[in-house]
Order: C-alpha cells, then sequence, then structure tokens
C-alpha cells in the first residue's frame, strides 16, 4: 500500500469534501463503516445498529473526496486508474474508491479503523463467545498453536484478532511479534514489535520472506489473500509457531479450502499436508441480524488419508440462547 502524506492542508480539504456528517461520523467509535453508492446515496453502519441511511453526496463532493485521498496516497486515479485503495489521511481508516467508468458516478467505502481494544472477557459477557471457546484460545496461545481467525466481510475477523493479540502480549510479553498488514488494523501493544505495510512494489509475500531475517517469536498476518498463504504456513511450519492470521471464509472448516485454493496459487502440488501441520486452531467469527458470535472453534491435528483431521468446539445452548435474546 502506498504510504500515505497528511498534510494539513490535504486533510482540510479532505474534511470539506467530506462534510461536517460524515467527520462527526469518522469520530464515532459506533461507527463500522461509511458507504456512498454510485446513485449518491450514504449508508452507515453501526455497531448494535446495523446499516442506516444517512442523506446524499452529490458526485462532485464524492470526485474530490477521491481525488483528494489518490494525491494523498502519491498515486492517481482518473478513467484509466479508476479504483483507489489505501489509508485515508483523516485516522488512517481503510478507503475504497471508484470512478466511471468502472461505475456509473462516484463511489466509496471507509471501513472506520477501531479505535478501543475489545478485550477476550468482553466477548465473553456479551454472548459472542462462550467462557470455554475463550478458554480454548487462551489454551492454544500459551501453547503456541498456529490460529487462523475466519468470517466473511464485516464479521469482525480484525477486532477478534486484536483481542487473541492483546491476549499474547500478556501471556507471552517478551515475545518479539512481527505484523504483516496491507492496511493498518492490527492493533498491537507489545514493547518489541515490528509492524510492515505492503506497497505498490512490495506484496506480502515479499514482506514475508523479509520477515524470516527479523527473528521472528511470533508471525501476525492482517489478512491472507492470495499464494503468499504458502509462504506464511510455512514459515509457521519452521521454527515460527504461535502465530496468527485472518482469513475470509464464512465457517472454519471453508477456511482450510479456502487456504489449499491460496495455496494452488503458488504451487502446484498439493498442500494438504503442509496446511495439515501448519494450521493448529481456526475460530469462526460471523455477523448475524442479532449480532457478532463466534460460530465454531476447530482444532485441526493433521492431514491423513485424504482428510483433515479434527476436533470442533460447538456453542452451547446457553449462547445460542443468549444470542436469540
Amino acid at each position: 500500500m502506498t504510504q500515505l502524506r497528511s498534510h494539513p492542508r490535504l486533510v482540510r480539504k479532505l474534511q470539506d469534501a467530506l462534510g461536517d456528517q460524515l467527520c462527526v461520523a469518522l469520530d464515532d467509535n459506533t461507527v463500522v463503516e461509511i458507504m456512498l453508492n454510485p446513485d449518491g446515496k450514504l449508508f452507515i453502519e453501526r455497531l448494535g445498529h446495523g446499516v442506516a441511511a444517512a442523506g446524499e453526496m452529490s458526485s462532485a463532493a464524492a470526485e474530490m473526496v477521491i481525488g483528494t485521498v489518490a494525491h494523498a496516497l502519491q498515486s492517481e486515479v482518473d478513467t484509466d486508474q479508476p479504483i483507489i485503495s489505501g489509508e485515508l489521511p483523516i485516522g488512517g481508516h481503510r478507503f475504497e474508491g471508484l470512478l466511471p467508468p468502472i461505475v456509473a458516478r462516484p463511489a466509496f467505502t471507509i471501513r472506520r479503523r477501531a479505535s478501543r481494544m475489545i478485550p477476550l472477557d468482553d466477548y465473553v459477557t456479551g454472548g459472542v463467545m462462550t467462557a470455554a471457546q475463550a478458554g480454548t484460545i487462551r489454551s492454544a496461545i500459551a501453547s503456541r498453536l498456529n490460529i487462523i481467525i475466519s468470517g466473511g466481510t464485516g464479521s469482525g475477523k480484525t477486532t477478534l484478532a486484536n483481542a487473541v493479540i492483546n491476549e499474547i502480549v500478556k501471556s507471552a510479553p517478551e515475545d518479539r511479534l512481527v505484523i504483516l498488514e496491507d492496511t493498518a488494523e492490527i492493533q498491537c501493544t507489545a514493547e518489541n514489535a515490528v509492524l510492515l505495510h505492503t506497497s505498490d512494489a512490495v506484496d506480502m509475500g515479499r514482506l514475508l520472506k523479509s520477515t524470516m531475517r527479523l527473528r521472528p517469536d511470533r508471525i501476525v498476518v492482517g489478512e491472507v489473500r492470495d499464494g503468499a498463504a504458502l509462504t506464511l504456513l510455512k514459515a509457521w511450519n519452521t521454527g515460527h509457531p504461535g502465530g496468527v492470521a485472518t482469513i475470509h471464509s464464512n465457517t472454519a472448516t471453508s477456511a482450510l479450502r479456502r487456504l489449499e485454493q491460496l495455496t494452488a496459487e503458488a504451487s502446484h502440488q498439493s498442500m494438504h499436508e503442509v496446511i495439515g501441520e501448519a494450521v493448529d486452531l481456526i475460530v469462526s467469527i460471523e455477523r448475524t441480524p442479532r449480532g457478532r458470535r463466534v460460530r465454531d472453534v476447530i482444532h485441526v491435528d493433521r492431514f491423513l488419508n485424504g482428510q483433515y483431521e479434527i476436533q470442533s468446539d460447538q456453542p452451547t445452548e446457553e449462547q445460542e440462547a443468549r444470542h436469540v435474546a
């Protein structure tokens, strides 16, 4: 991801283009995402309230927002390059902007960066996960197991990853963490930590190779999206256990299939055994009409005789009842 510039003039220009309503929303801790559709309609998602209409924005203002973000990212956006992705100069929130011809009129989304780390205990008290599931995660951390957190778009997998990383810091404060991301979303309070970001010239695979020379105790990847998954799994398998990564997948078991697809981008050979050896625990979180919840937690023992040997921790009846209520 291109390094952004936060020049005061650019920030003021962006604030003027966004307008007071969206600037206030960016300062609101309950806001998850701001969305502008090509028809000019705005929508805002808030924790506990879902998505709601939030008025309209003119095409001229939207184009100004997108152009200003591109300028801050030292990039260009036009009809030949109609997509801009990166961090917003205000708050470092994740930004995705689109221009014609791929959309009828300018559109964008802003995924607000979480301003507060939610402790694992809060997931239990809020009914998002059971005490047993939290205990399983803590045990995995103490045993230096590799943890994959899976979930769909907006499921809260990055926020859960932050909670897991916080537990790692509490459990092993002396460990050196190397954290790799496309956009800055991971929060880490470790005293010994290195945060790396991809750029237009350096992709996740290249960062992972460099990570091996940075003496990591644990390797954390914000989201595994491509063939770099194979490099990560090999790193976890060769002396760097206890890592965390997120993956876009709706269930814990489908996360294994997703890893197979991603590793296939880097190798024509079967990587089932590599996945079975590297991945120890998969925590699946989902967004439901009644809020977020940990759908399932599975232990991956190995891949043998054509299948993964797994053990599943299913939600208890108490959690299901609390979620329905």
